[in-house]
């Protein structure tokens, strides 16, 4: 493949290290999601500086921010050293400053309908971050405002289309009400708008420079799976992966559900053929959608791989995201002494290929693969050594322990329970086990405002029908409300024992009470039912995804971290032993800033002085390029385990790494499997249903999986075990002498550490980008 790339692209190139590529687009891999952001950055600007009035599509989202950030960093220190030794490394030192002012935007998609006044509308995120931070020239920018689309009678989409849901089928049918009269006019008007769009795209000469995310289906914009690969701008409807994705944004996927989108088409992208079409991504929750757009012949299923028509397309990946390429394979094999750890993958990876068990693998079997063949003194044994040192793993999964302290951590409410419920549940059945469960975060974003709403209507009614007595004690509102937190809990799992709902939701109204009286320093009944007014109707005028008072935040948090509470409690453990940290760095709305070593390092620093744990699990993704919130957590702990490592000998202390349903590790990742049993499978899923009372509908659902999160989990167990169990075989599990493996139907994998692997594993990240800025 001739690569053609520019100064930029040869730099990063070269500085990953490959030799070459076979994929049908060529790509970039780097070592960070940073990385990326840096890469796109100078890239893209070293295409302004060659094309200062050039047409651009930029993204408009979260994983934007390092692309944003880093243009501006650049441009704004253009003279500073330590950025003209980064010019002149990534190949831009003898380009003059570009200016940005002349080009010519183009929003590549919008919701509809919303209005451009919300900051969650892609085109209030153009105008703020583009118009306003990058000073482009609004009147030479195309942007797709939904107020100011026409519909019919000159009306406003809201009286059009009150319920925000569009009836594309009166494109092709009979309209049988006024009402549909006037939105099949309005739905053409907007055909009709979006056409334009596109014939004034075309007459600047076609898109010159296009950056954008890919969708876990592979979609580019809006251009979901299954999109035209000639398909120009238009209105159309999103898939369940996209809803997904979207919720967060939205306010939920009953939200997203029901929003249509407006977005350039991918025949737009490949109407100027010298457009410089960059796709990036992160993370190997997309590796499999990455090697299907770049590795297979352009098909609808994959939208992106319409750029192979494209000579100056290009994928800007983490190596992260690479993993499942062929060259990425070959590199995992070629680059570097041969290990262990490649020799089970290779094995492992085998007996999935030609759907046989490890334990019927022969020495000609291993001789036909490409890659066991290369595994050093290949001989009768190599399976069996595989077998032994998957066995110890698994042994150390099943192993015992007694007289630990855990401290196990989380970024978000749910994340231990969905990485290692059945782990802890087995650590804490032993009485001389001490167990801590740690939340980072208040997770206020993960309750919707109509669940809220409701919640304290039933609130305000159960005050009004006298049933929360608590209120009527003498001294609850000055300092009664402070104490009996738990009982709030052992009333809810009383009620999920008696299976009485009504009294589980009075529980919880009893908390919400508790809650408000706290952060709103109500001082009686009177200003309490006032309180839940108002935030009734602040609720109702705060539009779906809508950022709610600092006070409203807080509240929703309070009613995650009574969920946690409620799955800890299931199995004994205290309220005192559930912390919830509610680290500053955690705003919602856009990015969220990054850790603070006063904010957030020392009050996690005080945790582990003050319970001195001897075991620390966390969720583990050090090159950033899951969840953005999980890798500051991780920085977060680290620096703290740094802090307290200067002050005691923590030799013995043990870091666990997790993953769950974000990001997936492989058997040949780690040191440690556990098995997981049906009933364990059972109990995840008991508790979830009822103790995560604002996820069990899903308002925020995976797109792996039209349902809960412990489905998606239970899922990534079963798949886990499926894996082992090719190597080990079936009757290696049903025949066993040990009831856990009879009973085993699932596997959780861990990486154990101690504190010097954890520190260096954890600051990979910041040393990549040491020294550019």
């Amino acid at each position: 493949m001739e690569l053609n790339f520019s100064k930029v692209e040869e730099a990063f190139f070269k500085e990953a290290g490959l030799e070459k590529i076979t994929t049908r687009i060529p790509y970039i891999p780097v070592d960070s999601f940073p990385k990326l952001g840096l890469l796109s950055a100078m890239s893209f600007l070293e295409w302004v500086s060659e094309n200062p009035d050039g047409v651009v599509s930029l993204p408009t989202g979260k994983t934007a921010q390092h692309f944003l950030n880093y243009t501006k960093l650049i441009l704004e220190n253009w003279e500073n050293k330590k950025t003209q030794d980064a010019l002149v490394k990534y190949g831009l030192g003898a380009t003059k400053k570009p200016v940005l002012k002349d080009l010519q935007f183009v929003q590549m998609g919008e919701f509809y309908p919303i209005s451009s006044k919300q900051h969650n509308s892609l085109c209030n995120y153009a105008e703020k971050y583009y118009i306003e931070g990058f000073g482009l020239d609004r009147k030479k920018a195309l942007l797709i405002n939904s107020d100011e689309i026409e519909l019919a009678q000159n009306k406003h989409f809201s009286e059009i289309f009150s319920d925000y849901s569009i009836d594309l089928t009166l494109r092709y049918r009979e309209a049988k009400t006024q009402m549909e009269q006037l939105q099949q006019e309005s739905i053409f008007k907007i055909d009709n708008w979006c056409t334009n769009y596109e014939n004034q795209i075309r007459e600047k000469g076609g898109i010159g420079f296009f950056l954008g995310g890919i969708g876990p289906d592979g979609n580019i914009a809006f251009n979901t799976r299954g999109s035209d690969h000639f398909s120009s701008t238009r209105l159309k409807e999103t898939n369940f992966e996209t809803q997904a994705i979207t919720a967060a944004d939205l306010g939920g996927i009953e939200v997203s559900r029901k929003r249509l989108v407006i977005t350039i088409g991918l025949g737009t992208l490949r109407f100027n053929p010298e457009n410089k079409a960059i796709i990036y991504a992160a993370g190997e929750a997309i590796a499999d959608t990455i090697k299907d757009s770049l590795e297979r012949e352009p098909v609808v299923n994959y939208p992106a791989s319409s750029l192979q028509k494209l000579k100056n397309s290009r994928f800007y990946l983490t190596e992260s995201a690479t993993v499942k390429l062929e060259d990425s394979i070959e590199c995992f094999y070629n680059c570097g002494p041969w290990t262990h750890k490649k020799t089970e993958r290779a094995v492992i990876d085998l007996c999935r290929k030609i759907n046989k068990f490890g334990g019927k693998l022969t020495l000609e079997d291993l001789q036909a693969d490409k890659y066991c063949r290369r595994i050093p003194d290949l001989n009768e044994n190599t399976v069996q050594s595989v077998i032994d040192s998957i066995l110890v793993k698994l042994k150390r999964g099943m192993h015992k322990e007694v007289n630990q302290v855990y401290y196990h951590t989380g970024p978000h409410h749910d994340d231990i329970m969905l990485g290692i419920m059945p782990v802890t549940n087995r650590q804490s059945r032993d009485a001389s086990n001490e167990m801590h469960f740690a939340v980072a975060t208040s997770g206020f974003n993960a309750v919707t405002n109509h669940f809220l709403k409701d919640l304290l209507v039933d609130t305000r009614d159960l005050i009004n029908q006298g049933k929360i007595e608590m209120i009527n004690f003498p001294d609850f509102f000055d300092a009664g409300y402070k104490f009996k937190w738990d009982k709030d809990i052992y009333h809810y799992l009383d009620n999920i024992a008696a299976q009485n709902s009504d009294e589980k939701r009075r529980g919880v109204c009893h908390r919400a009470v508790r809650a408000l009286v706290s952060i709103w320093d109500i001082k009686d009944e009177k200003g309490l039912k006032q309180v839940i007014e108002e935030i009734i109707e602040s609720l109702e005028s705060t539009y779906d995804g809508g950022k709610n008072p600092s006070e409203i935040q807080k509240l929703k948090g309070m009613i995650r971290e009574l969920e946690e509470e409620l799955v800890w409690a299931h199995y004994g453990i205290s309220v005192k032993n559930v912390h919830h940290w509610r680290l500053g760095f955690y705003q919602g709305g856009g990015s969220s800033s990054q850790p603070d070593k006063e904010r957030d390092v020392l009050p996690i620093l005080e945790e582990f002085r003050k319970y001195k744990p001897t075991v620390i699990s966390l969720t583990m993704d050090p090159q950033g390029s899951g969840p953005d919130t999980h890798y500051k957590v991780l920085q977060a702990i680290a620096r703290a385990v740094e802090e307290w490592n200067k002050e005691e000998d923590l030799s013995n202390l043990r870091i666990i790494g997790y993953r769950n349903v974000w990001f997936k590790y492989n058997p040949w990742d780690v040191e440690v499997l556990v098995p997981v049993s049906l009933n364990a499978l059972a109990t995840l899923d008991k508790s979830f249903s009822e103790c995560y009372v604002t996820q069990v509908n899903a308002s925020f659902p995976s797109y792996q999986l039209d349902g809960k999160f412990s489905d998606v989990a239970q899922r990534v167990w079963v798949e886990q075990h499926k894996q082992i169990q090719f190597l080990l075989g079936k009757n290696f599990f049903y025949q066993n002498d040990s009831a856990l493996l009879r009973a085993t139907h699932g596997m959780i994998y861990l990486h154990e550490l101690n504190v010097e692997q954890f520190l260096e594993e954890a600051f990979s990240l910041e040393k990549s980008m040491e020294g550019i800025f």
